[in-house]
């Protein structure tokens, strides 16, 4: 059954007693993680609803990657550490711990091959690691700034990272050399009255053909201090590396884009939080408008697909998780 936005609603809530700051659903389909501010990562069965903590961070956990069989779960904490666990143990418990970053991890990811993971964070690198016994391969130098996020391209021989100030650098993966640079103005903005950059790629994937690259933050920055301005979604030619369709909302929303992604059936949907609270939004590729939406009251902080390609999962300020089905509601 193709996913139909315009019929999405929230299906199931999930609850917790801190709020959660970022989410997963495992390529198995099983479970549904999260990361909270009290430092836990959150396992929710889907079938059953049956929840269990992984302690082991010192910080808040805001990215995750899998094994491609979905047998491991990596973290990646702000204590600048990964941790290895076993996706659907009873009661997981680091397998593995790598101090992998001075500072603060943004996001860790996985090769399409399933052999590696890329990395990146607050000391300016991005890095690349061995998935089956944590071995650091190589190092990228080149930022000047925090390294917000990083994606493998599909043809599993390049990578591609972005920092504060949105400047997007392509790497070759067998030897680390610095391809490219292209920078995205709209990802970012240096407030004068505060003087600081402000914005930055939050969230970042490619189409299923490598031929777009899709990165999510804030624009039209006012107040860097109390993080206003609009939610983007950016839509990046990546043979040309320029813009190729920026995607606002209609009602010019206070907020931030902190996930976004291609669906299989050919549409972008994206979740916002900010002072405008929560949403999912709707976009069409050729088009800069939404074309639907719905709100979820507290702002979300992450967006997830389902391997089903029907349910989304968002992770949310007032502690719950919700899952939103795109489709008709089943009795």
């Amino acid at each position: 059954m193709p996913a139909d936005p315009a019929q999405t609603h929230v299906a199931v809530t999930y609850d917790h007693t801190a709020p959660l700051v970022a989410c997963r659903f495992d390529p198995a389909g099983r479970y549904v993680f999260a990361g909270a501010q009290d430092n836990k990562v959150l396992r929710w069965d889907l079938a059953s609803g049956a929840k269990v903590e992984l302690a082991a961070h010192d910080s808040w956990v805001f990215s995750f990657a899998f094994s491609k069989d979905a047998a491991t779960l990596i973290t990646a904490g702000y204590d600048g550490r990964l941790i290895w666990w076993a996706t659907a143990a009873d009661q997981p418990v680091p397998v593995r711990t790598i101090d992998a970053h001075r500072g603060w991890i943004r996001a860790v990811v996985t090769s399409p091959d399933g052999q590696f993971l890329a990395t990146c964070g607050d000391d300016l690198l991005v890095k690349l690691w061995r998935l089956e016994d944590g071995t650091l391969v190589r190092e990228f130098p080149g930022h000047l700034r925090y390294v917000f996020n990083v994606a493998f391209h599909p043809d599993g021989k390049h990578l591609v990272s972005s920092d504060l100030v949105a400047r997007f650098i392509q790497w070759e993966l067998e030897t680390g050399k610095l391809v490219r640079e292209f920078p995205i103005a709209a990802l970012t903005k240096y407030d004068e009255g505060f003087r600081a950059d402000y914005g930055g790629a939050h969230d970042m994937s490619f189409s299923l053909d490598g031929k777009r690259l899709l990165a999510s933050g804030i624009t039209n920055v006012t107040n860097a201090f109390a993080g206003v301005g609009n939610p983007i979604v950016v839509e990046i030619d990546w043979e040309t590396g320029k813009e190729a369709i920026t995607h606002l909302t209609k009602a010019k929303l206070n907020g931030v884009a902190w996930g976004s992604l291609y669906h299989p059936d050919g549409f972008i949907a994206a979740a916002i939080g900010g002072q405008a609270g929560g949403h999912l939004f709707f976009w069409k590729p050729d088009a800069a408008d939404e074309f639907h939406s719905l709100s979820l009251g507290s702002p979300a902080r992450d967006l997830s697909l389902h391997p089903d390609g029907l349910r989304l999962a968002t992770p949310h300020h007032d502690s719950k998780l919700r899952i939103s089905l795109m489709g008709p509601k089943q009795s």
